[in-house]
């Protein structure tokens, strides 16, 4: 039997019927999407240790160089154990990770982190602009992502979707100003420390929405 690469369509009975099709457990999915995160504000705010310490690294140059190296080993190896616990890869982690092997590869190889600093960017800007004209085109694409978590009803899914869209290019806005105004390091810690907060509060906001327009809340017909 063949098993699809990325993941199926929500509206595919056999998504949810597929036997061999295995969850992650919650806390190592938050490792696995946190943790390449984690490596790289480790890595450029311990650069130097890390240099004195393990010389041979310093073939990568400075802390932000280091760091973009080890961000894309551990992008490769959390891509790497997701597919192994589930023969599946999250559509918008998968995207992410090709992004930050392309420019991690551009930064590496011409020395100038311009590309490892855009690539939030660029990222956050492709799904802002595929959400959004995915409802130009009457698709609620981001029941791919979070059909698992939750069943809305058509509405819901188009509201939701909306409002991610936007948020997406408010972050690739927000990632724009700080990278092009502050320091590296500042910029590194607000990828780390500031994207992530920004982004759960926006999920939690959405809740009332989820909880409106949820089926599973639906009460049934007798």
């Amino acid at each position: 039997m063949e098993h699809p690469i990325f993941e199926r369509d929500p509206s595919d009975p056999a998504a949810a019927s597929d036997p061999i099709r295995k969850e992650v457990p919650p806390l190592l999915k938050l490792a696995l999407e946190l943790g390449p995160l984690l490596v790289f504000f480790f890595a450029n705010s311990r650069g130097e240790w890390l240099l004195e310490r393990f010389p041979s690294l310093g073939l990568f140059g400075g802390p932000i160089f280091l760091a973009t190296a080890l961000f894309m080993a551990a992008t490769v190896i959390a891509l790497t154990v997701s597919w192994a616990m589930t023969r599946t890869l999250p559509i918008m982690p998968l995207v992410s990770g090709v992004v930050v092997l392309v420019f991690g590869t551009l930064t590496l190889w011409l020395h100038n982190d311009t590309f490892i600093k855009m690539k939030p960017t660029i990222i956050n800007g492709l799904f802002g602009v595929v959400l959004l004209g995915g409802l130009v085109f009457g698709k609620s694409l981001l029941g791919y992502v979070f059909d698992q978590a939750f069943k809305l009803d058509a509405e819901g899914w188009r509201k939701l979707t909306f409002r991610w869209g936007l948020f997406f290019l408010l972050l690739a806005v927000l990632n724009e100003v700080v990278w092009r105004n502050f320091s590296t390091d500042t910029w590194v810690a607000f990828k780390v420390w500031g994207i992530m907060p920004i982004t759960v509060i926006f999920t939690l906001s959405q809740m009332p929405l989820i909880m409106k327009h949820s089926l599973e809340a639906a009460p049934e017909k007798k």
